[in-house]
């Protein structure tokens, strides 16, 4: 074996259809683009959200909606799971990364603390944001509130 002979599998490789070069290839003729329309034509590229001619679905629907791109998006923790976290590790200081560790968010979400459930324990609570009934509850108990 050498280089002169080297040659691909067999069935590994396919002879390129030649299209349009004459009746003798089969292939001449229309060229396997059919009789007539525009797709027969040369220089033809439908264009995006084209559908024959009938009205297209974008102009058919209306318009609707908006997305704030400014909008922050909070995870809502009441104060009742606040309670229960607090009694199950035994903990004086509640931050984000005691509720990652607990499984109640992930590393990337904002917490905001909502004014639900009891507080009987003093507590020094850190979140992004706090309501208003979160932030008198925790503070009348005596602890404190710290926005990240």
């Amino acid at each position: 074996m050498n280089l002169s002979n080297l040659k691909p599998a067999e069935g590994s490789t396919k002879t390129r259809k030649r299209i349009g070069r004459g009746p003798g290839s089969g292939l001449g003729g229309t060229s396997t683009r059919g009789h007539k329309g525009a797709k027969s034509r040369s220089g033809y590229s439908k264009k995006i959200g084209f559908e024959g001619g009938q009205m297209p679905i974008q102009r058919r629907l209306p318009k609707f909606g908006f997305k704030n791109i400014n909008r922050v998006e909070y995870k809502a923790i009441n104060l009742g799971v606040l309670q229960q976290l607090a009694d199950k590790l035994q903990l004086t200081k509640v931050g984000v990364n005691d509720l990652v560790n607990a499984g109640f968010i992930s590393l990337s979400q904002l917490v905001k603390i909502l004014g639900n459930g009891s507080l009987t324990t003093k507590l020094d609570v850190e979140a992004h944001a706090f309501s208003k009934s979160a932030e008198a509850a925790i503070q009348a108990v005596g602890g404190t509130v710290v926005k990240l």
